[in-house]
């Protein structure tokens, strides 16, 4: 590989590194223009029994959902990705913290791998298709008071355009498409 190519090789990385990211934080904002930009038109989602359709149903499908949870919070740990030419496949490990909503809520913490297939059209990387595994899961109910005694007043995150991040970040404001 030559220089030239090795740099393509890491930019090309890089924006798909940022795409995966970008996932992550629309679904957690519950942005969902963004989320929708992510996704080739044709592109699949396949979760199994959960879920499995098109990119533009699983958004649907997230937002109807979405009520079910105070909050959501993805992570993204070791990725791997192989490129070749405008095709891409990634294997990235992640976690999923869930809190449910409601007087009885539980917290849900799912870790796994998400493997994805991505392609590049006029310079821009979007999902094809996208999968994902479990490796692990822990359902354990909300202890209230643990949140309280740690946070001590620290502003809490929300699911939403109200959360800290659009005050503080103005360059990382809601998406707009």
């Amino acid at each position: 590989m030559t220089g030239d190519e090795s740099l393509r090789d890491l930019i090309d990385k890089q924006a798909i590194h940022e795409l995966v990211a970008s996932y992550c934080r629309a679904i957690d904002r519950r942005d969902y223009a963004l989320l929708r930009s992510l996704y080739h038109e044709q592109a699949i989602e396949d979760r199994g029994a959960i879920f499995s359709g098109t990119a533009a149903e699983f958004v649907d499908f997230v937002q109807a959902d979405a009520g079910n949870y105070e909050i959501t919070s993805h992570r993204l740990f070791n990725e791997f990705y192989a490129v070749d030419g405008d095709f891409a496949e990634g294997e990235i490990y992640c976690e999923a913290y869930h809190r449910t909503a409601g007087e009885e809520s539980m917290e849900v913490i799912a870790g796994g791998r998400y493997l994805d297939r991505y392609e590049k059209r006029g310079g821009k990387w979007k999902f094809l298709f996208r999968t994902s595994t479990v490796d692990r899961c822990e359902v354990r109910p909300v202890n209230r008071d643990d949140y309280r005694q740690f946070v001590a007043g620290a502003p809490a995150g929300t699911p939403d355009a109200s959360d800290p991040s659009y005050r503080v970040l103005s360059l990382l404001a809601r998406h707009q498409p």
